[in-house]
């Protein structure tokens, strides 16, 4: 399996091979892998592109320094250096959840390299107070073995994944083997991520910002701040009954919500 070395860490990565011009990279939620875009890279593959899949710090196979504090910003260059590896000059950069807080640097540290972002249910603001808080005392206790993992669970896969118990037993089926203490310098991370805001209008390529109805993270007033500040960006699509993971458990919607964005891109890029 391929991985790469980057500063502060081994990044495992897949790659559906191939030689298209036409390249996806997909980049993770928090508490997930790259796993999550199964029924994107199917569905992708299909259609002709090549799509590379990676896992960000703290989580699934990329090994990263324990003790190394990092950002997003690193997590950027993480993806580029997969493109790198992958021999990937340009490509269209999709990120669930924190996977956009990472696509959105990466396209404001090279914008030479996106074609375009797929923004699935994230945003580009920072986290309230109130948030940091809630954060805080779910990460300390899931960081604290003595807490039974069953229990914080039951409370976090409604609302990280939504869906069917069905379609959250592989997560938590993941989480209850994994090693608790990976995530803390993510969640150091993601607590103290900066706001975008103010930068989103200078990301002008073109954007498909996508959000589950019922997302309680990433709140139809956040996506349609986000969408508002891109150029490039149309209204939000909202996939109906849906909640913040709506690529995995509404794959049908979601991914012909992306094959039109990906088909109007190659129409505007071949006038």
């Amino acid at each position: 399996m391929p991985y790469v070395s980057t500063d502060g860490a081994r990044v495992f990565y897949t790659d559906s091979g191939g030689h298209s011009s036409s390249v996806v990279v997909l980049s993770h939620g928090f508490f997930m892998d790259l796993s999550m875009f199964a029924p994107q890279v199917e569905y992708l593959e299909a259609k002709g592109f090549r799509v590379l899949c990676w896992d960000a710090r703290g989580h699934g196979g990329t090994v990263a320094e324990p003790n190394r504090p990092f950002t997003y910003w690193d997590s950027a260059r993480d993806l580029l250096a997969v493109m790198d590896a992958a021999g990937v000059d340009r490509a269209i950069l999709g990120g669930m959840s924190q996977g956009g807080y990472t696509i959105l640097r990466t396209a404001l540290l090279a914008p030479e390299r996106v074609q375009g972002l797929i923004l699935l249910d994230t945003e580009a603001g920072d986290s309230s107070e109130e948030q940091r808080a809630d954060y805080r005392q779910l990460f300390d206790a899931w960081t604290n073995p003595e807490v039974p993992l069953a229990n914080l669970a039951d409370g976090l896969a409604p609302q990280l994944i939504g869906g069917t118990a069905a379609d959250q037993a592989p997560w938590r089926a993941k989480w209850a083997v994994s090693d608790r203490s990976a995530i803390t310098q993510a969640a150091n991370c993601l607590i103290e991520r900066e706001s975008l805001l103010d930068r989103l209008d200078e990301i002008t390529c073109p954007a498909l910002v996508l959000r589950g109805e019922f997302d309680g993270s990433s709140t139809a007033d956040k996506s349609a701040a986000l969408a508002a500040g891109l150029p490039g960006s149309g209204p939000v699509t909202t996939i109906l009954g849906s909640g913040h993971a709506a690529n995995w458990t509404d794959p049908e919607p979601v991914n012909d919500a992306i094959g039109g964005f990906l088909s109007r891109l190659a129409n505007s890029s071949a006038r």
